[in-house]
């Protein structure tokens, strides 16, 4: 029989390769290959699991509560990452709920097989939730490093092409339709704005991230115990002594609580990466918009192709960017959620913060990655967007026309003429001009002979002569077109602009 006529069975977990259970993002081009990818996948989180623990042990030697000795065996078979099967310690984790248990008596094996009496102050007076709350800090940590300098990129590139195109005159676009003009280099100075906010909500939320250090219940009291059993003498301070120290060894902060069920952390970062998400996004938004081929102001440098249709060039950049702006959210929800833990130490809330987190961070990393990519290419259409702008025959700037009016008939004559004007000129296509002098040389409604009533009395007496029309408000031809060009209704565009501008972004180098 055909192997190709066999009934199709799901391969079993158990008989997998590590390489075949992999998450490589197959269904994830927003973040595979990225940096942020790498830092958040499971050999990452190895990393700094294996790191959170190195470092309890070399904190603890700092304050002699352990031998240096220790601290060095610890390191050393911690550093051996190699060492150490993430798809066995996932298997392996079901039976405890989390993968530090595991991970715990495979690196006392590895340090006892260089030191025995080393092995004694691994995961010394720790809990698991103190290891892996450390070491999901120590992947943040790693992950937004990564994400902040694409964030500078970004802003660079959006600064220059805010300043060139500061007054590059652009339809601005209110519910789906033309309202009045802008300019392109305000739209770009306005994306830039909300970047430089997310990389300074990240860039906060990046130094605040803390170890975790509270033992069984938040109490630290195993260490007391050790120190006790030890000889050492009775220190009240010993727990944030042993706190700062932890977090010197790792490069976190340390907190003022133990943060077993306050999940400030978690939740000021959830909060940032979906601002972030959607700051990304909006910029994504716009450019799918004005990149619609009947609108072709902006294209990609890069754009992708269809497998179907030789002519597409696809926003790739920006659609993926958009897929995670709707993604991340969601995923901030659920740790929001976890915010309401039970207990000094949770049952599921906890738990529940592990994935969606690392989604969020792969996702907002992702696109980031795709921003940078984006600006720096990004093609303007100046043409295009001046083509758009006349496409209505002037009802872009109504308003102004109102204003102007205004002067002449009052504001509630203005806006009925305007008003009367642009129906006939959406309706009839005719242009504007021809509309409103129509308009503005007929009889106001309630003026016309037509519209009054009949007198009382002999139907044969003749009416009343009609009154003379008003005089048409003056508008001369020069100022009218004055009036139309989109060109001049710009308001404070390039002020606002270069306002943008003045706030810099943010490099590496300022803060080493």
């Amino acid at each position: 029989m055909p192997t190709d006529d066999l009934p199709w069975s799901a391969p079993d977990p158990a008989a997998q390769q590590p390489d075949e259970a992999a998450d490589v993002g197959l269904l994830a081009p927003s973040w595979a290959g990225s940096a942020v990818a790498a830092a958040t996948g499971d050999t990452g989180y190895l990393r700094a699991l294996l790191d959170a623990e190195a470092a309890l042990t070399r904190a603890q030697a700092a304050l002699g509560l352990a031998p240096e000795a220790a601290a060095a065996a610890v390191t050393a078979a911690a550093a051996e990452t190699h060492r150490y099967d993430p798809r066995a310690l996932a298997l392996r984790a079901r039976a405890a709920g989390n993968p530090v248990v595991p991970l715990v008596a495979d690196l006392t094996a590895a340090v006892a097989a260089r030191d025995p009496e080393a092995a004694a102050y691994v995961h010394r007076g720790a809990t698991s939730q103190d290891i892996l709350d450390t070491a999901t800090m120590l992947v943040c940590a790693r992950a937004l490093d990564t994400v902040l300098p694409d964030l500078t990129r970004t802003a660079a590139a959006l600064r220059r092409t805010a300043a060139e195109h500061r007054d590059t005159p652009l339809a601005g676009r209110t519910l789906t339709q033309h309202a009045v003009p802008t300019t392109f280099g305000l739209k770009a100075a306005g994306w830039r704005s909300l970047v430089l906010d997310a990389h300074d909500r990240l860039a906060s939320v990046r130094a605040a991230l803390p170890v975790q250090l509270g033992g069984a219940a938040g109490t630290l009291a195993a260490f007391h115990a050790y120190a006790e059993a030890d000889g050492a003498p009775p220190t009240p301070d010993l727990g944030s002594r042993l706190l700062a120290r932890y977090a010197a060894e790792t490069g976190l902060a340390a907190p003022a609580l133990p943060w077993h069920t306050l999940r400030t952390p978690v939740a000021d970062l959830a909060g940032a990466l979906a601002f972030t998400a959607g700051a990304l996004g909006k910029a994504a938004a716009d450019v799918l918009t004005l990149s619609r081929t009947e609108l072709g102001e902006l294209t990609e440098g890069s754009g992708g192709s269809s497998s179907a249709m030789p002519h597409k060039t696809n926003p790739v950049r920006a659609t993926l960017i958009a897929a995670a702006a709707r993604q991340v959210p969601g995923l901030a929800a659920v740790l929001y959620g976890s915010l309401a833990a039970e207990d000094e130490r949770p049952a599921g809330a906890w738990h529940a913060e592990w994935q969606p987190l690392r989604d969020a961070l792969r996702l907002t990393g992702g696109a980031a990655r795709d921003a940078a990519e984006l600006t720096a290419e990004l093609r303007v259409h100046p043409h295009r967007m001046r083509q758009n702008l006349d496409a209505t025959g002037g009802l872009v700037v109504t308003e102004r026309l109102v204003a102007a009016l205004t002067a002449l008939t009052g504001r509630a004559e203005a806006r009925r003429l305007l008003d009367t004007a642009a129906r006939r000129t959406a309706e009839r296509g005719i242009a504007l001009p021809a509309a409103l002098d129509e308009v503005l040389h007929e009889a106001p409604p309630a003026a016309r002979d037509e519209d009054r009533p009949a007198p009382p009395g002999d139907p044969a007496t003749p009416r009343e002569a009609p009154a003379a029309l008003p005089e048409a408000p003056a508008l001369s031809p020069s100022r009218l077109r004055q009036l139309l060009d989109p060109t001049g209704y710009l308001g404070s565009a390039g002020a606002l602009v270069d306002r943008a501008l003045e706030r810099t972004e943010h490099h590496p180098q300022e803060s080493a």
